[in-house]
């Protein structure tokens, strides 16, 4: 018995390895290739740069969202104060982020980063619309600027303004047309008057098509999404079309849900609302009348957040030796047991890494149809009521499921599958960021020898 049970994981060590070495040298030199694009890379460091923002405002999030009735209940009188934090890091992601993008980008092509992420900035916000607030009668507010797009359902049009500004920015460099003042003038002054001609240009393009067309950008790139909510449906390929759709803009640097879950929600809400009315009128838990509202991704597919990612921050802490990845997890784990995981998204990062792109992507296809399947054979119970969603997933899973014991099951099972598939992907990258550290370490003693 023992020698069967040796000889099975001796071969699965084996095939670990064995995948391991493919992950290495098939699948990590193209996708590396398509994550130094600098594109690409810009939108990456420009969502990274928030995250020490994002981790204050996701404290405050955590901290109001604590599954207790009688705490909740004793902050409710000043939740809109509490959270105040978490809208003004959160809520203000695609500012932030946008300007970082288009500085870095900048600097990419050899031109001054700052101008870069003004001109990008300034761009985003000709993109909005402000509106006239005529109230209070006695102090009325004036033009304001709604935060509808300034958090990350907002940064698709953060993107194009960063590349539309910074490419039209250095076409007119590279052409020379640019006002160029003497040497003896400061440069930041020198500055302005070099992005004086592109500027002009930029905001005046963006004047037309947003103010004068009344073209809405934020309204149009949703819109491209919306054919989705013609297709989903009750069915495996409708469970499965927003889950690869969500993670494949995470996997990019776009909030996934923010833009997908905004259009596709309203079709869940009225899936659970018929499963509730079903219960409620006596059909079984078992058999209600829809597989999967949003309750099956977010409790069973999505556990500590896009991509499965609490399994990450526990593979990060207990099998990685870099120091890097071993931080991660560790600043990662609590706010993923509640279900905020953009500090593993940014912190890792998940997005725009060759070696997390295809577990990232994958994990959240096989759980779904995993999920999926459990509900419409009667495994476990459908899902008919929203509890707090910043509940860990068993629990919060156990409640929504009309306190089905089962559907706890179902999600540790998950776990493991979730923890199985990125196992190899994340010894590869452990094995690459070991290689960073030894070298960066290298070269600081290489350093101090010679200054020695």
């Amino acid at each position: 018995m023992f020698s069967q049970f040796f000889i099975f994981f001796l071969g699965g060590v084996i095939f670990m390895d064995k995948v391991m070495k493919w992950v290495e040298d098939k699948v990590v030199p193209p996708m590396a290739k398509i994550g130094t694009q600098r594109h690409l890379l810009a939108i990456r460091n420009g969502v990274v740069s928030s995250l020490s923002l994002i981790l204050i405002g996701t404290f405050f999030m955590v901290f109001i969202n604590l599954p207790v009735d009688a705490w909740k209940n004793a902050l409710a009188p000043y939740s809109a104060t509490i959270v105040l934090p978490y809208r003004m890091t959160m809520g203000l992601m695609a500012i932030y982020a946008t300007f970082v993008m288009g500085s870095d980008l900048a600097k990419s092509y050899h031109l001054d980063s700052v101008t870069g992420g003004i001109l990008s900035l300034g761009t985003f916000f000709m993109f909005q619309m402000p509106v006239n607030v005529m109230t209070p009668k006695s102090a009325p507010l004036g033009f304001v600027l709604p935060m509808t797009y300034t958090g990350a359902s907002g940064m698709f049009t953060g993107i194009v303004s960063m590349i539309f500004a910074v490419e039209v920015y250095r076409f007119f460099k590279t052409h020379n047309v640019t006002i160029k003042m003497p040497e003896q003038v400061p440069p930041a002054v020198a500055r302005s008057f070099e992005a004086l001609i592109p500027g002009f240009l930029i905001i005046t393009t963006v004047w037309l098509i947003r103010d004068v067309a009344g073209f809405d950008l934020n309204a149009a790139l949703l819109m491209l999404f919306r054919p989705l909510t013609n297709i989903l449906g009750n069915n495996l390929f409708g469970a499965l079309l927003p889950m690869f759709l969500i993670h494949l803009l995470w996997s990019f640097g776009i909030h996934g849900m923010s833009i997908v879950g905004s259009l596709v929600r309203p079709m869940w809400l009225i899936m659970l609302d018929e499963n509730g009315k079903a219960l409620a009128a006596g059909t079984a838990a078992t058999k209600l009348p829809n597989i999967a509202p949003e309750q099956l991704f977010q409790w069973t597919v999505t556990i500590g957040g896009a991509g499965a990612t609490l399994v990450v921050a526990i593979l990060f802490l207990t099998i990685c030796k870099s120091k890097f990845l071993k931080e991660v997890g560790r600043f990662s784990i609590v706010p993923g047991i509640f279900n905020i995981n953009e500090p593993m998204i940014f912190g890792a990062p998940m997005m725009l890494n060759p070696y997390m792109f295809i577990p990232f992507n994958i994990v959240p296809l096989i759980l779904t149809t995993i999920s999926y399947f459990a509900v419409k054979l009667g495994l476990v119970n459908g899902f008919s009521s929203i509890p707090a969603w910043t509940l860990p997933a068993p629990i919060g899973g156990y409640l929504s499921a009309g306190n089905d014991w089962r559907v706890v099951v179902l999600i540790l099972i998950n776990m493991v599958i979730a923890t199985v598939i990125y196992y190899p992907f994340i010894k590869a990258y452990d094995k690459h960021m070991l290689a960073q550290e030894a070298g960066k370490a290298e070269d600081e003693t290489t350093t101090e020898t010679a200054n020695a």
